[in-house]
C-alpha cells in the first residue's frame, strides 16, 4: 500500500480505537492516548506488513485490552 494511503488508515482507525478505551476504562483522552500510542498493539499496527490495519477497530481495541491485562497479543486468524 502507498505511504500516504496507509497514514491515511491509521488516521481513520487510532480515534476509534481510542474512543473504545475511554469508553471501556473511564480515561480521559489524552490519558487513553498515550497509554494506546505506548502500547505494542500501536506499534505492531504502524507497521503495514502487520496488516494489522486491516482488522476492525473492535478487534484492535480487544488485542490491546489482552496486551494490558496478560502482556500477551493473540492474533486473530485470517
Amino acid at each position: 500500500m502507498e505511504q500516504k494511503k496507509f497514514e491515511a488508515m491509521l488516521v481513520l482507525i487510532v480515534p476509534k480505537i481510542i474512543d473504545l478505551i475511554v469508553q471501556n476504562n473511564a480515561l480521559d483522552e489524552v490519558t487513553a492516548s498515550k497509554a494506546f500510542y505506548e502500547s505494542r498493539v500501536y506499534s505492531l499496527l504502524e507497521e503495514e506488513e502487520t496488516k494489522l490495519w486491516q482488522l476492525s477497530p473492535l478487534t484492535l481495541f480487544t488485542m490491546y485490552v489482552e496486551e494490558k491485562s496478560t502482556g500477551n497479543i493473540t492474533f486473530p486468524e485470517g
